[in-house]
């Protein structure tokens, strides 16, 4: 029991002085820790929706936007498969009335491209059905039709796909407790704290993030493409900035799927840009294309709208492009985010928007204050009157225990929510736990004739394994649902997780290091406990 090395004491008052340093600026209000010096720490723990307030936004899949961009897919698909060997030539191509329509110009090459194209439909799960139906008009017309229940199949996948970009944008660090869920076949409810500019959140979720570079079409007449008119193999596309618009070869180059990490950069003249780094095929497909067309401009075209059309002065070798365009460090840094999430499968429309003010969170704090006060010193009063010095020891321990939970949670920038503080509430009243067993165990000990300092040792060493088990059941339970729950039950489950393992840390090591410092100074020869 004496044996307690100085070092084993020295690293657990330098943990429990890191994580008091990392609790205070927590303790006190945002505009105040402001002030402080920069060396300080100001890291505070963040509040929930329900405690600070926050926007709740609920999000709907643009139907139409939905069925276009499947024709469009399938158009791109088609195109592929018939330029395979054997080549079928199509033309007069229509993607009207969200369906797919083309004319083989062979007739006698008719059959084999419904056959070819019937590849391309899919089942739909387990329905017998197929997400397209393909059938031939006019002898030479094929047309590629949704069936309804590929359409509700495709809307389903893409509104995962959705969600989970959506988390990705407003918590790529997945520590601010967001509530991001699906609601029904075609809506996401979105519940983020402490936004203090839901305008700045809408335009961040509702950007589709659609990212290509093509070729600009130099043949186009500038007359026609001002009236809106192309040449075959190229579209009309207007300029971000507004400044008129620009034809481009409807061939892309590189597409943002190929793209494997965007981040907000300046470039030599220190204006804000976004830089981007392709995946392998999209390096290799980069680097030729800027190879064939050196001298010759590219667009680069966000969400059909081209951001800036620069010349390839020499070919883009190693794997990464930058992209600028009038940006201010804030709205790069809002690409960039899009475009390391991913690109939206669909278009989402705000149907339902509410602030989520903080009174309700005032008063749950005062009150969670006021119950977590009377739990401590309910728990100390408790400690103190059964196990005398012992519950001493059990006091400070429960105390280091609340600024070590305040000090991680502060670290990580994790989440305050409702849910929280009655986790926090909670895990002060259990974090005594252990000590009671502890104590107990030294008592039985003591009745069984030990003597002190062998009581004290095999109390310790018999009650570590259960409270270590019991705690490991814990962290189970609270692992299970931080990573299956959302908002206020992940809230609830991460103060559970920290708790735990902060409890288990005061309890048997913090404590232990407290007894063996008063043994070895006193060497006690009898303990009422």
């Amino acid at each position: 029991m004496l044996d307690f090395p100085k070092w084993k004491v020295w690293t657990i008052f330098l943990v429990i002085a890191v994580g008091i340093v990392l609790a205070v600026p927590s303790l006190f209000p945002k505009s105040q820790v402001e002030t402080w010096p920069s060396w300080a720490p100001k890291e505070q723990i963040s509040l929930g929706l329900d405690l600070a307030g926050g926007s709740h936004l609920l999000l709907e899949a643009d139907a139409v936007d939905a069925a276009k961009q499947r024709v469009a897919a399938m158009e791109d698909e088609v195109s592929t498969e018939l330029r395979r060997d054997p080549r079928i030539e199509i033309g007069d191509v229509s993607t009207a009335n969200s369906r797919l329509s083309f004319m083989v110009r062979d007739p006698t090459q008719l059959d084999a491209a419904v056959e070819r194209i019937r590849t391309l439909t899919r089942p739909v799960a387990l329905t017998g059905a197929r997400d397209w139906d393909v059938a031939v008009v006019d002898q030479t017309r094929i047309v590629l039709t949704p069936t309804a229940t590929g359409s509700a199949n495709a809307l389903k996948q893409a509104m995962t796909v959705a969600r989970d970009v959506v988390r990705r944008r407003i918590d790529p660090s997945g520590t601010k407790e967001v509530t991001v869920i699906n609601e029904g076949d075609n809506r996401i409810l979105v519940q983020v704290p402490g936004v203090e500019n839901p305008e700045a959140l809408k335009k961040l979720i509702g950007q589709t993030a659609r990212l290509e570079f093509k070729l600009v079409d130099l043949q186009a007449n500038p007359q026609e493409v001002a009236a809106g008119h192309a040449p075959a193999g190229s579209q009309v596309l207007p300029m971000a900035s507004g400044g008129g618009a620009i034809a481009v070869k409807r061939r892309v180059i590189v597409s943002g799927d190929q793209v494997t990490d965007a981040r907000q950069s300046f470039d030599q003249d220190g204006r804000p840009v976004v830089t981007l780094k392709f995946n392998t095929a999209g390096a290799k497909r980069f680097a030729r294309v800027t190879q064939e067309n050196t001298g010759k401009p590219f667009a680069i075209i966000l969400d059909d709208k081209v951001l800036s059309a620069p010349n390839i002065n020499e070919p883009i070798l190693g794997g990464s492009a930058q992209i600028s365009g009038n940006f201010t460090v804030q709205s790069a840094n809002d690409l960039a985010i899009s475009l390391a999430s991913g690109k939206l499968p669909v278009k989402l429309n705000v149907v339902e928007e509410r602030s989520v003010g903080p009174d309700l969170g005032k008063d749950s704090i005062h009150k969670g204050a006021i119950a977590s006060i009377v739990a401590v010193l309910a728990v100390i009063v408790f400690m103190l009157l059964t196990y005398g010095r012992f519950g001493v020891y059990a006091t400070a321990a429960l105390i280091v225990n609340a600024f070590l939970i305040l000090g991680i949670m502060a670290m990580f920038n994790a989440t305050l929510t409702l849910p929280g503080i009655a986790g926090f509430i909670l895990t002060i009243g259990a974090a005594v736990d252990a000590n009671v067993l502890i104590n107990e165990r030294i008592r039985e000990e003591l009745r069984r004739g030990r003597r002190v300092l062998d009581a004290i040792e095999t109390g310790y060493h018999e009650a570590r394994r259960a409270i270590f088990d019991a705690n490991l059941t814990h962290v189970i339970a609270a692992m299970l649902m931080v990573y299956f729950g959302s908002g206020p039950v992940r809230g609830f489950a991460v103060v559970l997780l920290i708790g735990v393992v902060t409890s288990f840390f005061t309890a048997v090591f913090f404590t232990r290091m407290l007894v063996a410092l008063w043994a070895r100074r006193s060497r006690p020869r009898e303990l009422h406990i």
